[in-house]
């Protein structure tokens, strides 16, 4: 059997809100939203340096520990339709080595006054498996924070 290098998974996030799929699409479309519900913990920090949110935008920033946000992230926008889903690639480096490359895809839906969202990352992590646990471990916060923004 081979020993690649490259670990690969698809995660699947699935949630309903308490709001309209408008308010869900805003909520991911605006960067300053996202630094908010973004950050998986009370320890940890988005910066937007740069972002563009249109089809070919890119979107730039750093995330990681408040004290010292060692991760770049590099996003374009590949698909936006609004209300119904976006989709983006995402390369993250730290020190200029690339740790993984994934693409995004977050659908909006509707059930009654509910808005549904399904976000699939389709990741590959070039330094093991615990880069896929990361982002499946900071994206469920992320998403749960996303919640509370909701919440009556």
């Amino acid at each position: 059997m081979a020993d690649f290098d490259v670990v690969h998974e698809a995660l699947v996030f699935e949630r309903d809100y308490v709001c309209t799929r408008a308010a869900l699409f805003e909520a991911f479309a605006d960067p300053v939203a996202r630094a908010q519900w973004g950050q998986p913990s009370d320890t940890a920090v988005i910066i937007f340096d740069a972002a563009d949110f249109r089809v070919g935008g890119c979107d730039k920033s750093r995330c990681g520990a408040k004290e010292n946000p060692e991760f770049q992230v590099d996003a374009t926008y590949l698909d936006i339709q609004p209300g119904e889903r976006i989709v983006y690639s995402e390369r993250v480096a730290r020190g200029g080595m690339p740790l993984s490359a994934a693409l995004y895809t977050i659908e909006f839906g509707a059930r009654g006054e509910k808005a549904l969202l399904r976000v699939t990352v389709q990741i590959a992590a070039f330094v093991g498996a615990d880069m896929v646990a990361g982002v499946k471990q900071g994206f469920d916060a992320a998403l749960e924070n996303l919640s509370r923004e909701f919440a009556d």
